[in-house]
């Protein structure tokens, strides 16, 4: 072998070697019971709606979403179902979706028609997504691209001007160079600004629990749930045996249907703690007491977490900024006079009683003494 055809042997080699694994994944089972990749595909494709061509009914990715929704979609989504029905036969499946629990979710199936062999593709597929998981959200790259974009602006506004002069009008490469360059600023601003905030932060909970219905719709109040928010530094999680006070008699949501209950249910039942996402989050160098705002200030919760009653999904209302922090303890007047946790403040309380001054702020209370929540 001649050395100066080695390189086209080495991409000979190459290319069989992934042509072949290309081949071997195609026939090589990739769900249990030994399904083949076409399979799975075809079960896609019903699963989206692509096949059979002339369908009457709603394709099941209508309802039960692949991908994250801004709304809440009461229904499972297709990862959950997937997930349940992995480890279960198909007969236990196919019961499932002929005759789905909830008044919403019957409707939605009634008219749904589809042959037992097209069916068992769909649980083939969701098996298969059930090992491989959904693909990674792909992250966006436009104000990179425009950076760069700009960047280009401005080697061209500084190239004319000192060595092109081609432009007869020296003010358009000089607008351009200021325009670009003020755009990238404001870029690198905005975004050096985000770093650490997470306002509007909405991640995917394990369980589609809805403030708007606990809250809003059947009046339960904040305290119930969150435990140790007047004494502790965090406002707690519930545990499931505390839904079940509720829950041990309704086992149907009027819209997610048994579904989600079910996972609250299984939790409890099992031992294994439903792992919530956590949502407000601080720096690790910023130090927060709920005990301190709530418990001794009196603050309502809508003033740091907004209108929770009105979210189906729960969200980060406020961006929680230094500067936000800051402002609130200027702005917010604490109840001082009836307050015992301030009592310490003798001086003040005599200005308060005299009238020398006829309220206090957090702030006039050493609230944003840098040691307070940075020591």
């Amino acid at each position: 072998m001649r050395l100066k055809n080695l390189p086209l042997y080495i991409f000979l080699f190459v290319s069989f070697f992934f042509l072949s694994l290309n081949l071997y994944a195609a026939s090589e089972s990739v769900v249990s019971e030994g399904h083949a990749q076409e399979e799975v595909k075809r079960g896609e494709r019903f699963f989206k709606g692509l096949l059979p061509f002339g369908r009457k009914y709603e394709s099941c990715v209508s309802c039960h979403n692949l991908n994250r929704v801004d709304t809440l979609n009461w229904n499972p989504s297709a990862m959950d179902i997937a997930m349940k029905y992995a480890d279960k036969d198909f007969e236990s499946f196919q019961t499932a979706v002929m005759s789905p629990s909830g008044v919403k979710m019957e409707a939605s199936h009634v008219n749904f028609d589809i042959e037992e062999e097209d069916l068992k593709t769909v649980k083939v597929y969701l098996d298969n997504l059930a090992q491989t998981g959904l693909p990674p959200a792909k992250p966006t790259h436009f104000n990179l691209i425009l950076f760069l974009f700009l960047g280009v602006l401005i080697t061209w506004a500084v190239i004319e001007l000192i060595f092109l002069h081609r432009v007869k009008y020296k003010f358009i490469p000089m607008i351009v160079f200021i325009g670009a360059f003020g755009w990238q600023v404001k870029i690198l601003v905005t975004d050096a600004i985000k770093l650490g905030r997470q306002e509007n932060y909405a991640p995917n909970q394990p369980v589609k629990f809805s403030h708007k219905v606990h809250v809003g719709e059947n009046g339960i109040d904040c305290m119930y749930c969150h435990t140790t928010v007047e004494q502790g530094k965090s406002a707690g999680i519930p545990a499931t045996n505390l839904c079940m006070n509720c829950h041990i008699i309704i086992r149907e949501g009027t819209n997610s249907g048994k579904f989600e209950i079910a996972k609250v249910v299984d939790a409890n039942e099992t031992g294994h703690p439903i792992e919530w996402i956590r949502i407000h989050n601080l720096p690790d160098h910023v130090f927060f007491s709920h005990a301190v705002h709530v418990g001794s200030g009196k603050l309502d919760c809508a003033q740091c977490h907004g209108p929770v009653e009105e979210m189906d999904i729960m969200e980060q209302y406020s961006d929680l900024s230094m500067g936000w922090c800051v402002n609130c303890h200027r702005d917010t007047k604490v109840d001082f006079g009836n307050n015992g946790y301030y009592e310490h403040f003798v001086k003040m309380h005599e200005e308060f009683k005299e009238g020398a001054i006829d309220s206090v702020t957090a702030a006039d209370l050493g609230a944003n003494d840098c040691m307070r929540c940075h020591y």
